[in-house]
């Protein structure tokens, strides 16, 4: 039963409780706590409607003081809020003051407290039911970073979208370095926001257990849970997330100290539908954790280890357990060895496999690579960074043994020669629709003393970037072994020139979709005018930027003969104000983007061929433009008001 409060009445007219409205001091000890970490806001007391005198124990005197209801105990206003209705209501109400919005953070949904705190026939409440307008499927997104991010505004959301559909995903980066985040804030998310399925969690080092426990009590419909750098979070918060989210099937941890190999058990053992798991730099996470972690999450497609302690143990029950896993990151795994990436092919148990990446890995080599190869029997997309141990041998034998991929990517792998993608080429098959090379410094523009094999018909993009050894014989191979590239970047590669690029453009024969060319510093108009004369008619993008000999004259050969062109390039070129005149005038030509950020010979001169291009654009990049002046700029802005102008 619940004890009425005592009053007593001195002559100041002064409240003082002699008991409680509750009968468990927990929730009166709570309602303590948040008003000490508050600061309360009291509205100036208004003048006394009632001033004569009246008796009390037979002596007579005057009120002293205004009535207010700030003078009313936290448990009183409780009990009066929680019976205001859900909704507009108590939004209303936690707008008056810091307080009031804190006490109505702390009331949970009305079919909680009515289990909670018993209430006696004479007193109307307001049930959940009543409110009809009322709903909280949690599709409301919220986020706070940096000074922002207080307990007061964590309370502020929760009290304000439990009426306008339900918080479904809160987002948490950095904290107020005076009045950050803490337990408290996270516990109003807790009671008012049930509906609450992704947590996000950045920087954040003034929350711990006690908060992340507040959020797994009250927000079990939890699906994604996101930790970065939260050094005061341990396995016991985790633990508590795992026994109350059954639902949970997406975990993201990453740089935090005090999370191990307890709290991945847990996860385990008590959340059946987990289907992601992300784990970076935790030093305390070892082999026991992890290999515990994948032999109990049975339905597991999505998994990321980088920069752990595990070792080829790790590895070996990855390719044993992982049955169901399509996508695999596996970076900077220093104490995994050449062994473990052999076992983990040769388990067979990566038979879904369709995406893989490896960056940083010592292990990774030649054998290694292989066995995943014959391993991995639905691999379609694999990237290999840094991978320095992987040659040619190793990149030929895996094309042989995965005949399902349609994707490489290699970075930074500098054992590979031209040698080896010439065999990888011709060994992938009619499966592969995609080759990127990134800063791969053991190719070398040789010529070759033997025939080249047979074309790979099915390649559609080729992606050569910041080879600088890639010159001009390399770039006539590789167009007559893939004579069906749509897509061609060669970003960064000063070494080729004309002579070099127009057997590709000659050898393709599906049409050149989108080519990118920045930073090839020796073509010249004429390899723009075969381009355009060859594949206008197919061309949607062009990317010049920092070719710096091709002039107007390419423009003209680009509003002539490209007929689909949407997306132009031509920052840092060597154009003036003709070359925009020449565009403004072609009528087949409807361009959506434009860049000439750079281009000196630009100037005022083009601002009505803007303006009538400037029909189509959606966006314009005229930057480190110094001959455009400010006060053109402004024309344009307000000429051309549907397109995003960059200046």
């Amino acid at each position: 039963m619940l004890m009425p409060t005592l009053v007593n009445y001195r002559g100041d007219d002064e409240f003082y409780p002699g008991g409680s409205f509750y009968s468990n001091p927990v929730d009166l000890g709570r309602l303590f706590s948040i008003a000490s970490h508050v600061d309360v806001y009291r509205p100036p007391c208004k003048r006394a409607r009632i001033s004569a005198p009246f008796a009390f124990g037979g002596n007579e005197f005057e009120q002293d003081k205004k009535p207010s209801i700030d003078v009313l105990p936290e448990e009183c206003l409780f009990e009066i809020f929680r019976r205001v209705p859900e909704g507009k209501e108590r939004s209303s109400c936690a707008c008056v003051s810091k307080r009031w919005l804190m006490l109505l953070s702390s009331i949970r949904k009305a079919d909680d407290i009515h289990k909670e705190v018993p209430v006696s026939d004479n007193v109307d409440m307001v049930t959940g039911n009543e409110d009809q307008d009322f709903e909280s499927d949690g599709y409301l997104t919220r986020c706070l970073e940096g000074k922002k991010a207080t307990d007061v505004r964590l309370a502020a959301i929760a009290v304000g979208t439990r009426s306008r559909g339900g918080l479904g995903k809160l987002s948490i980066r950095g904290s107020n370095s005076l009045r950050g985040v803490t337990t408290l804030g996270l516990s109003a998310v807790a009671r008012c926001c049930p509906s609450l399925k992704a947590l996000s969690l950045w920087n954040i080092s003034s929350v711990g257990d006690d908060g992340l426990s507040e959020i797994a009590k009250g927000c079990h419909s939890l699906e994604k849970l996101d930790l970065c750098e939260c050094p005061s979070i341990s396995n016991k918060g985790l633990s508590e997330i795992a026994k109350n989210c059954p639902n949970l099937i997406s975990l993201n941890i990453e740089s935090c100290s005090k999370i191990g190999n307890e709290g991945l058990q847990a996860i385990g053992r008590f959340c059946p539908k987990l289907q992601s798991i992300s784990l970076k730099d935790c030093p305390l996470v070892s082999d026991h954790g992890v290999s515990s972690l994948l032999s109990s999450a049975s339905v597991l497609s999505k998994v990321k280890l980088q920069a752990l302690n595990i070792t080829d143990f790790s590895l070996a029950v990855l390719g044993h357990y992982g049955k169901d896993i399509t996508n695999l990151v596996l970076s900077g795994l220093q104490n995994v060895s050449e062994k473990g990436f052999w076992v983990m092919g040769i388990a067979q148990g990566l038979q879904k496999l369709v995406s893989m990446t490896v960056t940083s890995c010592r292990g990774i080599t030649d054998v290694g690579l292989e066995a995943i190869g014959k391993g991995c029997i639905n691999l379609k997309q694999i990237c290999l960074r840094k991978c320095c141990f992987v040659s040619n041998n190793g990149l030929v034998a895996f094309a042989k043994a995965a005949g399902t991929l349609e994707s490489l990517q290699l970075e930074e792998c500098n054992r590979v020669t031209q040698l080896g993608i010439i065999g990888a080429i011709s060994n992938f098959g009619t499966k592969l629709k995609s080759l990127t090379l990134v800063k791969c410094m053991g190719i070398r523009d040789i010529a070759l003393g033997f025939p080249l094999p047979s074309p790979c018909t099915s390649l559609r993009s080729l992606s050569i970037r910041n080879c600088p050894g890639f010159g001009t014989a390399s770039l006539a191979m590789v167009g007559k072994l893939c004579p069906q590239i749509q897509y061609l970047d060669l970003t960064g590669l000063y070494g080729i020139t004309d002579a070099g690029l127009l057997p590709l453009l000659e050898s393709s024969e599906a049409g050149l979709v989108k080519v990118i060319l920045s930073g090839c510093l020796n073509l010249t108009d004429e390899v723009i005018l075969a381009l355009t004369r060859l594949h206008g008619g197919t061309l949607e993008l062009l990317n010049l930027e920092g070719c710096r000999k091709i002039t107007d004259a390419s423009l003209v050969s680009v509003a002539d003969n490209c007929l689909v062109l949407n997306d132009l390039d031509v920052s840092k070129c060597g154009i003036s104000d003709s070359g925009i005149k020449i565009l403004s005038c072609a009528e087949q030509l409807n361009l959506q983007v434009l860049s000439f950020s750079g281009c000196s010979e630009v100037s005022n001169k083009s601002l009505p061929y803007l303006e009538k291009l400037g029909k189509t654009l959606v966006g314009l990049n005229l930057q480190h433009c110094n001959s455009i002046s400010s006060s053109t700029v402004e024309l344009l802005v307000e000429s051309l008001w549907r397109c995003d102008i960059l200046s």
